[in-house]
């Protein structure tokens, strides 16, 4: 290749985590300790409909923990763990997916480590970051939106305040939009299951989240996501307008509504 036809890449920047979405919805989840360590840890693993599996002595028990021991969020252990614990735990009897630590003991936490490692078990210590296959940043939460920002274990302290930085910037109601975006996109499967929609099907709900803002998007009806789904079939999408006036049963016809080669328009 000559240097004037030379492609510009990113610039590699090492030294960064790879940040995922970890689908761990009932997945088996061993969670070492119960104390305040471990109280963030359990709603986290909770929030993503994990099974938790708490092992820790009822004397070491935070009066959170102890509440999701009471109502039964999470199935709990009254007694230290057991390497054991890393083949089979109740009520799978199974191995955990996942292993998490929130003890005060760095002796026993890196024993754990290290059996994790045998068992190719992926696992967290907490504040010990050599010893973490991956780490907790500091996530903004609204309905399905998730913002997780990480430093990689360098400052905790620092991402909880560029988290709730980003959440300030972000207008309200952007969890709702997504919300009824996801249940759109849900229909749409329905009324289009082929696989080979599969495109079609991409490309249209790329028009639609294009066409609305985010706060016409959290207020779209049941009524108004059916409406919405009918112009799928002639891939294209009505404005908000056209939208409302279909509510109460109308068609496209019965607002003079007209399917052209230039789109969709409101006759005077």
């Amino acid at each position: 290749m000559t240097d004037n036809k030379k492609e510009k890449f990113p610039k590699v920047q090492g030294g960064g985590s790879l940040i995922l979405a970890w689908q761990i919805k009932n997945k088996t989840v061993l969670v070492v300790g119960g104390g305040e360590v471990a109280v963030g840890r359990i709603l986290n693993l909770l929030d993503a409909d994990a099974k938790v599996v708490v092992v820790c002595p009822s004397s070491g028990l935070s009066a959170e923990v102890r509440h999701r021991i009471d109502h039964n969020q999470v199935t709990y252990l009254d007694r230290a763990f057991e390497p054991s614990d890393l083949e089979t735990l109740p009520p799978s009897n199974g191995p955990p997916d996942m292993v998490l630590t929130a003890v005060d003991d760095p002796a026993a936490s890196t024993q754990i480590w290290k059996l994790c490692k045998q068992h190719r078990i992926p696992a967290n210590i907490a504040d010990v970051p050599p010893e973490c296959d991956f780490y907790f940043g500091s996530v903004h939460r609204d309905g399905p939106l998730q913002i997780m920002v990480s430093t990689n274990g360098k400052g905790p302290r620092l991402a909880a305040s560029i988290r709730k930085f980003i959440g300030k910037q972000l207008p309200p109601g952007v969890g709702d939009a997504i919300e009824r975006i996801g249940e759109l996109r849900a229909k749409l499967r329905k009324v289009a299951p082929d696989p080979e929609e599969g495109p079609k099907r991409m490309r249209w709900m790329i028009k639609v989240s294009d066409a609305y803002t985010w706060d016409d998007m959290s207020t779209l009806s049941d009524e108004d996501m059916d409406n919405i789904l009918t112009f799928y079939r002639p891939n294209n999408v009505p404005d908000l307008d056209v939208l409302k006036a279909m509510r109460g049963g109308k068609t496209p016809e019965d607002i003079d509504v007209f399917d052209g080669s230039f789109g969709f328009s409101v006759g005077a």
